[in-house]
């Protein structure tokens, strides 16, 4: 009775089914400790119509198949630090050109020899476990290792292996097209392939600044991403390459527009993650028919020589390459894992097999051909997932006790506090915020609104409340967690200070007053009081422009900066955000300050791409404002009175900063003052408070208006 009403076709079921499956794959794996990707795969072949015939493989499958793939592919391009790309590319070409021709020429040699296929047949064969999926590599994800070395090389090498396989089965199925594979084809396809990615190279990033820059909606931008994926992997059909070609370009092009701590990459993962990825897997193991292992012939043995064959070539590159870049073997245990599955790309590379005419009726892939790779699929993915979840392990468990005892070591007291008033920039300064915060320690953010304590605080409050709501959304979005409060007090740098103390934080980030002319009270009614009144890192900012649009930070340090207390604190934030943005920074300042700057930026922080310009005085500061184009970012490392750092020249900075850099993104930092000393301290030698500018200055001002 029950199998009168399969396979299910009703749409609202066959969602309900897949979701069924989606929630409890994972639950029912944890239990037996196996990874979650390969119950879903399982899941799909006990549902398939290979299996109970529950639900049919229908074109919904096959669409959200190929979303799920292009998503994983988009994914890896997406979180691929370009700056390591760059200077390991030796390390990249040559695993990916061994994880490329050793699983190709021994499965050649062995379908020759063991299988006895055609020389076509054999070398389709050795494309196909040439090349791999990243069918792991959500695992990678949730261990939070999509930046490790070994990932990485890993996944730059895959896109180097899969398109040599895609570029030999197009040149494959040229040579049985009625004169194809000849020069003209190959002309033909060099020329196709060159307009691609020239055309990729240069058309996203300006569509991307276009767009980013001026529409803010988070619906919008998703959608934005998306559609700028699904063109490029349609455009990578068009020329003969495979989709997920097109989809992890479009993803390394997007790289720099998308920081991987940012709203907008934390929806493209959750949604990725939690529908189409499922999907895919589900769909791949619906294709797998189990019962050919046991229907007789040589269907067993040749899924035996397929899988051990392509898998012991994969194993023998990674275990290679992990002895030539001296890694150690829980890295060679990562790029295995990850470069051993077979999925999207096999089956793509077999169906075009089958579509190649040997002789009339008779095509290039024969049933135990077509059988052994799909039982291969779920052999290797398997493997794959049992392999990157333990190297997964071994790394977080190995590099959470080295990280542990150096932050124990350091003592690192991070704690942001977050200054917001106006709802217009209140998101620019969360979204700094979260750049600039450290993702190993984890700790939450402290947003605060101050309201004057007067007849109109309880509209003021009401407001507040309001916009910190909205700042709790957009923080929940980046899965970040925030503290939030509304303060009344009669002083609002007073406000601030009390609870920088009750939340026990470490540095401060709020936004300036914007004018329009030279005014005397540059710093606003209570900054001044502000950062005079508390010894502690203090940020100031006004952006003109999304941060992630932005090509550089220009960085002006005064002289021995290098012997402040706060110096390594403002360098660190700094080289976050240039890491997180894949922009490069400059920094511009006395030789002994830039050598020190540098050892600490290629000791911590050596992706991000750091530019030295020595600057003999701190008059050259207009000079600078010729350099700085409307998508850089100027930060000026400023000092308070009395402090080693600070000069006479600094009491112009309002002045210069008004005149020659208006409408330019801007950023002042004043660092952390006197170690650990209480903020409440206050001597006869130096005054708690500081005038913005003495009674010279005002004779100064004056005399010059007389002239």
């Amino acid at each position: 009775m029950i199998a009168a009403y399969l396979p299910i076709t009703d749409p609202t079921l066959i969602f309900f089914v897949v979701l069924l499956i989606i929630l409890f794959a994972p639950i029912v794996m944890s239990k037996l400790r196996i990874p979650h990707i390969i119950g879903m795969v399982l899941a799909g072949v006990v549902i398939g119509n290979h299996g109970f015939n529950i639900l049919e493989r229908d074109i919904s499958f096959e669409i959200f198949g190929n979303v799920g793939i292009y998503y994983i592919m988009f994914l890896a391009g997406l979180e691929m630090d370009l700056e390591s790309l760059k200077k390991n590319s030796r390390h990249f070409f040559i695993f990916g050109l061994l994880t490329c021709f050793v699983p190709l020429i021994l499965t050649y040699i062995m379908s020759r020899s063991l299988l006895g296929y055609s020389h076509p047949a054999s070398f389709l064969l050795g494309c196909i476990m040439a090349s791999n999926t990243l069918v792991a590599y959500p695992i990678v994800g949730r261990y939070g290792l999509k930046k490790h070395s070994s990932v990485q090389l890993s996944v730059g090498s895959s896109m180097i292996s899969l398109f040599m396989a895609l570029v030999m089965i197009a040149a494959l199925s040229g040579a049985f097209e009625e004169g194809g594979g000849g020069f003209l084809f190959w002309l033909g396809f060099i020329l196709k392939l060159a307009v691609f990615i020239a055309g990729s190279i240069v058309l996203i990033p300006k569509m991307a600044r276009y767009f980013l820059r001026r529409y803010s909606d988070s619906v919008m931008q998703y959608i934005f991403v998306l559609a700028v994926m699904f063109f490029s992997a349609a455009m990578s059909n068009l020329i003969g390459l495979e989709g997920i070609f097109g989809a992890f370009l479009s993803g390394l092009i997007l790289n720099r527009y998308i920081p991987s701590v940012s709203a907008l990459m934390n929806r493209i993962e959750f949604i990725g993650n939690a529908v189409f990825i499922p999907y895919f897997l589900i769909g791949v193991g619906m294709l797998i028919n189990v019962r050919t292992l046991f229907s007789g012939g040589n269907v067993l043995w040749v899924v035996f020589l397929i899988a051990f064959f392509g898998t012991f070539g994969k194993a023998v590159a990674a275990y290679i390459s992990s002895l030539l870049f001296r890694l150690p073997q829980r890295d060679g245990n990562m790029m295995f894992g990850l470069t051993s599955a077979h999925a999207a790309g096999a089956i793509a590379m077999v169906m075009v097999g089958m579509r190649l005419e040997v002789s009339p009726g008779r095509y290039l892939v024969n049933d135990d051909m077509l059988n052994g790779v799909v039982i291969m699929i779920l052999v290797t993915c398997i493997i794959s997932t049992i392999m990157t979840q333990r190297a997964s392990q071994q790394i977080v468990l190995e590099e959470r006790g080295k990280w542990k005892e150096e932050s124990e070591a350091q003592g690192d007291d991070e704690k942001i506090l977050l200054c917001v008033k106006y709802p217009d920039i209140a998101p620019g300064l969360l979204s700094l915020a979260v750049l600039l915060r450290n993702q190993k320690l984890n700790r939450g953010l402290v947003a605060l609104n101050v309201v004057y304590d007067d007849q109109k605080s309880a509209v003021g409050r009401k407001q507040g409340l309001q916009l910190l709501e909205s700042l709790q959304q957009q923080a929940t979005a980046a899965d970040v967690q925030m503290q939030t409060q509304v303060r009344l007090a009669s002083n609002i740098a007073n406000g601030i200070k009390h609870a920088f103390r009750e939340f026990a934080c470490s540095e401060i980030v709020m936004g300036m007053h914007v004018h329009t002319d030279i005014s005397p009270k540059f710093w606003g009614d209570f900054i001044q009081s502000l950062y005079n009144g508390l010894n502690r890192q203090i940020i100031l900012t006004r952006f003109i422009q999304p941060l992630n649009t932005l090509r550089r930070i220009q960085v002006c340090v005064p002289s021995r900066a290098e012997f402040e207390p706060g110096f390594h604190r403002w360098l660190e934030r700094l080289s976050r955000m240039a890491e997180q943005l894949d922009c490069r920074i400059q920094f511009h300042g006395r030789p002994e300050s830039l050598s020190l700057i540098a050892e600490f930026i290629n000791n911590n922080h050596p992706s991000v791409r750091a530019e030295y310009t020595p600057m003999g005085h701190w008059n050259e500061l207009p000079r600078l404002a010729t350099t700085i184009a409307d998508d850089h970012l100027f930060v000026v490392i400023s000092a308070r009175k009395g402090t080693i750092s600070y000069k006479n020249a600094i009491e112009r900075l309002p002045d210069e900063l008004t005149r020659y850099y208006s409408g330019k993104n801007l950023m002042i930092i004043f660092p952390d003052q006197y170690g650990d000393t209480k903020e409440d301290r206050m001597s006869f030698t130096e005054a708690q408070h500081h005038e913005e500018s003495s009674v010279y200055d005002a004779i100064l001002r004056w005399i010059h208006k007389k002239r």
